[in-house]
């Protein structure tokens, strides 16, 4: 029984839409992934970026340094015995640490003008020109994958909320299942598409066993267009007829079949028109079988519209008719202001 329960709440995506499958034994994978550079970098953790991005700045200065340095030591200019008409590559530079003081001024254009390099050098001067064009382009690389990570719209994603539990009920005389979508932003979304995916395993004819089968998902709104216009919760239906990939789900066996449905909406962002996807998933024991949504947008006495997150995962029981009958005001409600 404890396996059974283990192998029911397994699930690919978690709640807050992150991929739970790990990815193993994959050939090359250190060389596929330096192939794809920028993808590699945008997708690093903030803490591993922070280290290649102070790393990219102090790694180049000293390494340039030492360069330098050795250009300086070839040229003889650390030699105590130097003959007063010597002319050193680098002006007052007698150490490593003055090398590296010299790269640190060159490449962040400070030019305190102490440390600078003379003309007996043509070494030296192509090294300053090579420094300064590789460790420009360095600079631009990290730092747009810098800005790249920060205007994702992966961040603008997780302002958009999904009800924890989705719920069956009748709606417009049809058996349905519910989600309940939110912006938790002022700034609207458009052209918003909530898909679904049935996942399970599946046996096909031939006795091939799938462990993970895909099945499209439909989702409807009452709404005059398909594409909402997301500023306030919205209620996403799917009707549970035979075309649907859950027919012949009850009551009876809700909780001992094994799928997952996962839910994606995609949206535009009205301020950037940059797309942006969030996804969840529901398992059968967070589904519930003829419960409604509570109501959550209200009207205020000033003639504006209150959406009280503190309902927005509530439900409530519609199994008699007092409590169907109270939900027809809340549809009437989100109906009106979405065809508006």
């Amino acid at each position: 029984m404890a396996n059974r329960k283990a192998a029911v709440k397994r699930r690919i995506i978690s709640k807050d839409g992150h991929n739970n499958v790990r990815i193993d034994n994959v050939e090359g994978m250190v060389r596929l992934y330096l192939h794809d550079i920028w993808t590699t970098v945008v997708d690093m953790k903030w803490r591993y970026k922070l280290t290649l991005f102070a790393s990219t700045f102090v790694m180049t200065w000293f390494l340039f340094g030492v360069i330098f340095y050795f250009i300086s030591l070839g040229n003889g200019d650390f030699e105590t015995g130097s003959n007063s008409s010597h002319t050193p590559c680098l002006m007052n530079v007698q150490s490593l640490t003055g090398a590296f003081l010299f790269s640190l001024e060159s490449q962040t254009t400070i030019g305190y003008g102490f440390r600078y390099i003379t003309e007996e050098c043509p070494l030296a001067i192509f090294t300053l020109v090579a420094q300064l064009v590789i460790t420009g382009l360095a600079e631009i690389f990290v730092t747009g994958a810098f800005l790249a990570k920060l205007a994702r719209p992966k961040k603008r994603a997780e302002t958009i909320k999904f009800s924890q539990l989705a719920v069956i009920c009748r709606h417009h005389g049809k058996l349905c299942l519910m989600v309940r979508v939110a912006n938790m932003r002022k700034s609207p979304l458009i052209q918003c598409q909530l898909t679904g995916k049935l996942l399970h395993s599946n046996v096909t004819e031939e006795g091939e066993k799938t462990q993970v089968y895909q099945r499209s998902v439909d989702f409807h709104v009452d709404s005059s267009s398909e594409c909402p216009f997301l500023i306030l919760p919205i209620t996403f239906y799917h009707i549970l007829d035979e075309h649907s990939p859950l027919a012949g789900l009850n009551v009876e066996n809700l909780h001992t079949r094994e799928f997952e449905l996962l839910v994606t909406l995609n949206a535009t962002m009205e301020s950037t028109a940059a797309m942006c996807q969030s996804r969840t998933s529901y398992t059968p024991q967070e589904i519930l079988w003829g419960y409604d949504f509570q109501p959550v947008l209200f009207s205020s006495t000033g003639g504006r519209y209150v959406a009280d997150f503190k309902f927005f995962d509530k439900v409530q029981v519609i199994n008699n008719p007092a409590l169907v009958s109270s939900n027809t005001e809340k549809q009437k409600l989100e109906e009106n202001y979405k065809n508006e």
